[in-house]
């Protein structure tokens, strides 16, 4: 019960830590990927990989069925 009473303050405090420094005006190069293009990457071979595997199971033939 002690958390509820803390949420508001917490709520209230996020915003503070929430700031951006303002950008310094240098243009820097990108020499290589950022770690969440990476990661982007990565959940999205696995969602594929997830929905293959689903749809494989779902119109899998069962091995006792007769054949046509």
């Amino acid at each position: 019960m002690r958390f509820i009473r803390a949420l508001p303050l917490i709520l209230f405090a996020v915003p503070a830590f929430a700031q951006v420094p303002p950008h310094s005006g240098v243009i820097h190069t990108r020499s290589m990927p950022e770690l969440s293009d990476i990661a982007l990457f990565v959940m999205a071979v696995a969602g594929v990989w997830l929905a293959r595997r689903a749809l494989r199971k779902r119109f899998a033939k069962p091995a006792d069925a007769p054949k046509d």
